[in-house]
């Protein structure tokens, strides 16, 4: 589909028509497996299944499935409803959603347009401290004001017109709006339990959710069992009765676990084995694109990160064609931009330099170097969440800067979540990254660059000519200008070099021949244990 103009559910959204509701649809002839239950790798420990403090993937993988929005988005990425059964785009700027009236809460209270409207003011306080409340609240009308205490919380752009109805204004025309309220920082909150146990109310003792899953119980650092909610509105169709997650971060451990059926879906392969298990198991091979991005973090304010020649000198001697090929070897492409192949809004940028051949590359780089009074036998520190994934990738990235221009790397691997706070903190010089959409727009890479976002670990300086392009597109009702605009940005933004793009995500993974509905037409990788089945085995 083109990026040119919208697509057929976003015009479906804008006129207000709501897609049917869809949940696991077992094929005709189909038999179902009496135990209807699945294991999945997680890849890692989540740091919260709060959903305003859920910014990780697998915190995100959780939380969607005891938690549920206005809409949510199914096994093939398209947005279904949720809690809301309709919505429609009044004006320009005002989004209204009709909420079920058989919406409960675990605890068995009805869920309403105030939970809504309390569970938005909450991500967005400046108490919550979110790392999302950023890149979120610029949708909404003064959510940036609010979330950095600028502007009062009842002054955000929703409000409960009744017990079923919620209304969102946007200080702008947002015409994904519908696919953005899936994420969790739109969810309702439950705000007598928050209330009454603080910080505790996420443990499953305590919480109270309203999504198609319950939390049963939370092993830190091994696994998390949810089972299927009694309370939840679309129970009569949810097939699978328990999910458990494992937390298990090595991709090897992950596969043999996978091997002796301890579990039926690896979070990822290790890398350079693709070939080799596409040929040993080649109907639960799993390879599809992905809106993703992998990159590196420059810290934009390290003494010796600061200069931009240094940035560009580190970028310009990566062969991206050798990483994908070589050493992850799974299908990913070279990325120079913080724009994907396949994204809405905008297009990829690239490097004049991207074409040039490797040696006039490594020679512009020593000189900007030079320049910079950055000499041969200089060490930078390299950060990193324990994989051996992302292992090999740093492995081959310091062997880049030590062959090509004489750098020395010391490599320092840590938790996942440890990870997050070391980068959010700014307590790094270069720190492996990625970024897996939230929605399918070009504003939601450029917040991984944006100066005043919440999710740039980079810490870069502003580009005021970028965030005027960028304020002018979202400004932009006609799609081909909106998107000549945000490419604009994007090439203004990079020609900075906030940071490394290295590879476009695909999705390689094995999964169990009997798990039902597993598709892959599914670019974010956002899966909910409703849309699938076990298939008798």
């Amino acid at each position: 589909m083109s990026t040119h103009r919208l697509t057929p559910l976003m015009m479906l959204l804008a006129l207000g028509l709501a897609p049917a509701v869809q949940a696991a649809i077992v094929p005709p002839g189909v038999q179902l497996a009496a135990k209807q239950e699945l294991v999945r790798n997680n890849g890692s420990e989540p740091e919260s299944l709060d959903p305003a403090l859920a910014e990780s993937v697998p915190a995100n993988n959780i939380v969607r499935e005891i938690f549920e929005g206005l809409t949510a988005t199914d096994s093939s990425g398209k947005v279904v409803p949720g809690v809301a059964e309709s919505w429609k785009q009044t004006t320009p700027t005002t989004w209204v959603f009709k909420l079920r009236k058989d919406a409960r809460w675990s605890n068995g209270q009805p869920v309403t347009a105030d939970d809504f409207v309390y569970g938005l003011r909450r991500f967005l306080d400046p108490k919550t401290a979110s790392s999302y409340a950023g890149t979120f609240g610029v949708f909404v009308a003064n959510g940036i004001e609010a979330s950095e205490g600028k502007k009062p919380l009842d002054s955000i752009g929703i409000k409960a017109i009744d017990k079923q109805t919620v209304e969102y204004t946007t200080p702008y025309p947002v015409p994904y709006f519908a696919e953005l309220v899936s994420n969790s920082g739109f969810y309702p909150m439950p705000k007598a339990a928050i209330e009454q146990h603080g910080v505790n109310w996420t443990k499953p003792e305590n919480i109270v959710s309203n999504g198609a899953y319950a939390l049963k119980s939370w092993q830190v650092n091994n696994r998390i069992v949810l089972t299927k909610s009694d309370s939840y509105w679309d129970k009569a169709n949810v097939q699978i009765t328990q999910e458990t997650f494992l937390a298990v971060p090595d991709a090897s451990t992950d596969v043999k676990m996978y091997q002796s059926g301890e579990n039926d879906w690896v979070y990822q392969l290790p890398p350079n084995s693709y070939t080799r298990y596409k040929t040993q198991y080649p109907k639960e091979i799993r390879n599809a694109p992905m809106l993703g991005l992998r990159y590196y973090s420059f810290n934009n304010q390290d003494p010796l990160l600061k200069d931009r020649r240094v940035r560009q000198a580190l970028s310009m001697v990566i062969d991206r064609d050798i990483l994908a090929q070589k050493v992850t070897a799974d299908g990913q492409v070279p990325a120079y931009s913080a724009l994907v192949k396949g994204v809405h809004g905008g297009l990829p940028t690239t490097y004049d330099w991207a074409s040039w051949p490797m040696d006039k590359r490594v020679a512009e780089a020593k000189k900007l170097l030079a320049e910079a009074g950055v000499k041969p036998g200089t060490t930078v520190n390299f950060v990193y969440n324990t994989d051996e994934y992302h292992k090999q990738m740093a492995i081959f990235a310091a062997s880049q800067w030590k062959t090509k221009l004489g750098l020395n790397t010391t490599m320092d691997n840590m938790e996942f979540k440890v990870l997050l706070k070391r980068r959010h903190d700014g307590q790094y010089q270069i720190a492996r990254n990625g970024w897996i959409g939230d929605y399918n727009d070009a504003t939601t890479f450029l917040t991984l660059v944006q100066c005043r976002s919440t999710q740039n670990d980079n810490k870069n300086a502003c580009n005021d000519a970028a965030e005027k392009l960028i304020d002018q597109g979202n400004a932009q009702t006609d799609p081909k200008k909106r998107e000549a605009l945000l490419t604009q940005a994007t090439k203004a933004y990079m020609e900075d070099y906030p940071m490394l793009p290295l590879l476009q995500y695909t999705v390689v993974r094995l999964v169990k021949p009997w798990v039902g509905g597993y598709t892959l037409n599914n670019p974010m990788d956002r899966w909910r244990a409703k849309d699938l089945y076990i298939i008798k085995h």
